[in-house]
């Protein structure tokens, strides 16, 4: 079954091309991953959203993807109300609009 996740982000201010450009270039290697996007929701405000085959392939990359954040983490700037510098959330698909 197709699972999502999706992850908020605000970015530093004169950092949004360093946010950017560590999401540029190749795909990274996630077993499972189908495919990714970086969308703007507002003045240095982004979401990613990426498709993955299965709910269990995004557990088991989470290390991973942890790891790719630490490379870009200093780009990001702290959420508030506790949540760090992002706010992720992950799932099975229930319903599909075409």
């Amino acid at each position: 079954m197709t699972a999502y996740n999706v992850v908020r982000f605000r970015v530093k201010p004169g950092r949004e091309e360093d946010f950017l450009e560590a999401h540029r270039g190749p795909a990274r290697k996630f077993k499972g991953f189908r495919k990714g996007a970086i969308i703007r929701t507002g003045e240095r405000q982004y979401c990613l959203v990426c498709e993955w085959d299965r709910f269990e392939d995004i557990v088991a990359a989470r290390a991973a993807m942890i790891a790719v954040l630490d490379t870009f983490r200093d780009t990001l700037e702290d959420l508030g109300h506790g949540l760090g510098v992002t706010d992720p959330v992950s799932g099975d698909v229930v319903v599909e609009v075409r």
